[in-house]
């Protein structure tokens, strides 16, 4: 079975792939990443010698109609993890066009990759079996309904249901309210995987997450962020009163999640992903300290480095998923609580000092003081 994991070099895609590869030992993944200031291939160095032989390795854009056909044409692909996107808020209020590129039409020019390869007068591309991985285009119609098809599974988040009030969550049934470009262009390549479900029977679903954390996450989100700024003195620039509320989830629980949904979401369902760990941002920098300060000895970093600085354009104040669907439908839940996961990611960046170095570049540099005065 070969995989094309799309953004591989990312935060979450390069976690996928590490884990995805070491749980399944029989599969290939097909790796596809542009490359841009948050993509690192560094990210992928971990892999063991055997892991490397089941990875392929693609610079390229999702938005290069020509390379998807030729990936597809060069690579028998039985399936598409869509981790590409430009994912950053921020960046997207600066700069909305590259959001709208890649979010949409990439997602487009990939299922139509995918529709072109997998659809065929019988039905679409049938596996055997997910066990035993055997490939074949079944040409009775009674045997599509019992078979395991190709799928595209869309990664999305929380952020295009809006904001909630202080009490309630996000399900499934939530309708789509995004408030920044970024969530915007993400709520509609969702609707355009809905679409291509809904119009060509296209086996697809779609995953929604809460705010992810842990190993290898580019240092403009809030927690590594934080951590590398405290761990250099620099101010901890915090929006606003800081009271906005975030559900935090570790990434290895996220891919976990994206696996039982790959092999087993029924077709055209939506899936929420939780972590169930709430917390306030405010709480989030004020916690990174306390640890970061017990674990260096380092007395200077206390709470006089936080800043607050004017708020994010079209800030939610809260998110909160409720991921009781997938639980009950397909056995997932959260196992890394927040006090354990976020000892864990510090852990992880102190101890891989030279990896932040090197994804520093200067052009974050450039952005965040610019846009931030830090």
């Amino acid at each position: 079975m070969n995989i094309l994991v799309t953004g591989c070099a990312g935060f979450i895609g390069s976690n996928f792939v590490y884990y995805y590869l070491r749980k399944h030992p029989e599969r290939k993944i097909i790796g596809l990443d542009n490359l841009t200031y948050a993509g690192n291939i560094d990210n992928l160095s971990g892999l063991t010698e055997e892991e490397k032989k089941r990875f392929s390795f693609i610079k390229g854009n999702i938005c290069d109609a020509e390379l998807v056909e030729q990936i597809f044409n060069e690579h028998e692909i039985d399936g598409i993890i869509n981790f590409a996107a430009e994912s950053h808020v921020d960046r997207s209020i600066h700069d909305p066009q590259i959001f709208l590129k890649t979010n949409i039409l990439g997602t487009q020019i990939l299922l139509d990759a995918a529709k072109k390869h997998w659809q065929s007068e019988s039905g679409w591309k049938c596996l055997e079996d997910s066990n035993n991985l055997a490939k074949a285009q079944s040409s009775n119609p009674a045997n599509l309904q019992s078979c395991k098809p190709a799928k595209f599974l869309q990664i999305s988040t929380d952020e295009v249901y809006g904001a909630l009030g202080a009490s309630g969550f996000f399900t499934e049934k939530t309708p789509l309210d995004p408030h920044s470009p970024y969530s915007a262009s993400k709520a509609s390549a969702d609707l355009i995987v809905k679409a291509y479900h809904d119009t060509f029977g296209m086996p697809v679903n779609i995953t929604r997450c809460s705010n992810n954390y842990g190993p290898y996450q580019f240092p403009e989100k809030l927690i590594p962020l934080m951590i590398n700024n405290a761990l250099n003195h620099k101010p901890l620039p915090v929006y606003g009163d800081g009271r906005q509320i975030r559900d935090w989830l570790y990434v290895e629980d996220h891919c976990k999640a994206i696996d039982f949904v790959f092999e087993n979401g029924k077709s055209g369902e939506v899936y929420n992903i939780g972590g169930h760990n709430e917390r306030e941002n405010i709480y989030i920098v004020k916690k990174i300290i306390e640890i970061l300060r017990e674990k260096t000895g380092d007395g200077e970093l206390n709470e006089s480095l936080i800043k607050h600085v004017t708020d994010r354009l079209g800030h939610d104040r809260r998110y909160g998923i409720d991921p009781t669907k997938i639980t009950q439908e397909l056995g997932w839940k959260p196992s890394i609580m927040f006090d354990e996961g976020i000892e864990m990611t510090i852990d992880w960046y102190l101890n891989n000092s030279e990896w932040v170095e090197s994804v520093i570049s200067g052009e974050y540099l450039v952005f965040y003081n610019k846009n931030y005065k830090i």
